[in-house]
């Protein structure tokens, strides 16, 4: 078996060096055509051609999603099924400056190599194209696949995000996105105001409202809010105004505890200045990542088996991803690659520039190579899948009796 590993390994690596150019090219091209969440039209044709190309089976517009895809590709036996995460949206103004392209090469490239030692190790490859990470109208489809069960019957899910320091998964923040209504009456601001309900007292008193209600949250829960819309002119009195807010806490469940404190504060509101009040949740929810050691020790070993330097303590977290949801239904890592200074930071034109710089080129290659190294011990190791599964299921127990 030793030397069978070491041939799978040699077999890896080969095809990953095999298709460098293609890899690297894919990932400036996906780069220079930035294409915002549920848009990624190019980027999704791009990546399945290339899936399919290399013998996966691929289906299209997934779960509500058009640009989505489930790349499948199966070993003669059975065995696990190693799940890859591939994100690939950008963001609106900036372009690829969260590094989606290398996250999206990485797992296409990992998945591309295991696909050529699958026939031999049985199992299963899978990887999943998941849109509007970055969130959005319809965003965050990897909340839309676990609610259609698409990740049911895999045993492991795996991407790696850049970032400006090597780390295992660090914790999230989960999100409970809402959008705010008031309903006014329009009337003439000067000549007859008094005949005038005016919505934008009432989203004024409402912001104002939630501002207050930080002092009393912890220190994890988080309001990010904005005004939609705030009415027509000003000598009209606004009859109708609109918010957009995120609410953010280290647990889902906190999350839905201050969005009931934030909803009593809209009715108050209303109330108090003649208004109608409406909200919408009908969006979809980001979960916090839940992190399964065992899996972790292993990106850190293949990570230092390619001489990376690993931070393990100080880590600093990316914030928030739907990846969070994948983990709450099957044992997920989501680590980091350095690409930058540790002065940079995701969302800014200098991290945009470090995802198509010739250290962001590398860590596509050296992430691809973890991935793939890291699914091959899956593959074959039945007790270190067993480790993590059991592990996996005893964070669910211990979660559930917490709630």
């Amino acid at each position: 078996m030793v030397r069978d590993i070491n041939s799978y390994i040699t077999t890896i690596k080969n095809q990953i060096e095999k298709n460098h150019d293609e890899i690297l090219s894919l990932s400036h091209e996906i780069h220079d055509n930035p294409e915002i969440g549920n848009q990624e039209v190019k980027a999704c044709k791009w990546l399945t051609d290339l899936l399919i190309k290399h013998g996966f089976e691929v289906k299209v517009n997934i779960a509500t999603h058009p640009t989505g895809f489930i790349a499948r590709k199966k070993g003669q036996n059975k065995g696990p099924v190693i799940g890859l995460l591939a994100e690939y949206d950008a963001l609106k103004g900036l372009g690829h400056a969260c590094g989606h392209n290398i996250i999206a090469m990485t797992s296409v490239a990992a998945g591309i190599a295991l696909a050529q030692i699958i026939d031999q190790t049985g199992g299963e490859i899978v990887v999943f194209g998941t849109p509007a990470e970055e969130g959005g109208p319809h965003g965050n489809a990897k909340a839309s696949y676990v609610a259609a069960n698409l990740f049911e019957g895999v045993d492991v899910c795996m991407m790696i995000h850049p970032f400006h320091t090597t780390a295992k998964t660090q914790p999230t923040l989960a999100i409970v996105p809402i959008e705010f209504e008031f309903f006014g009456k329009a009337s003439h601001a000067a000549s007859a105001p008094e005949q005038g309900v005016n919505a934008l007292d009432a989203m004024i008193l409402f912001y104002n409202g939630v501002n207050a209600l930080r002092q009393q949250s912890p220190r994890d829960v988080l309001y990010h809010g904005i005004i939609t819309h705030g009415g027509e002119a000003p000598n009209i009195i606004p009859d109708y105004t609109k918010a957009s807010f995120y609410i953010r806490a280290a647990h889902h469940e906190t999350c839905l505890i201050y969005k009931e404190k934030i909803l009593h504060i809209g009715k108050g509101c209303a109330e108090a200045t003649g208004c109608e009040f409406k909200y919408n949740d009908d969006f979809n929810q980001v979960h916090e990542m839940l992190i399964c050691d065992r899996f972790e020790q292993l990106f850190i070993e293949e990570a230092k088996r390619l001489g990376l330097e690993v931070k393990l303590e100080g880590a600093k977290s990316i914030g928030s991803t739907d990846a969070g949801n994948v983990s709450q239904v099957v044992p997920t890592i989501h680590p980091t690659l350095k690409i930058c200074d540790e002065s940079i930071t995701i969302h800014t034109q200098h991290f945009k520039e470090a995802a198509i710089s010739k250290v962001g080129d590398q860590a596509i290659l050296d992430g691809a190579l973890i991935l793939a190294s890291i699914g091959l011990r899956l593959l074959t190791e039945e007790s270190l899948l067993n480790e993590i599964k059991n592990e996996f299921e005893q964070l669910k127990s211990l979660k559930s009796l917490v709630n």
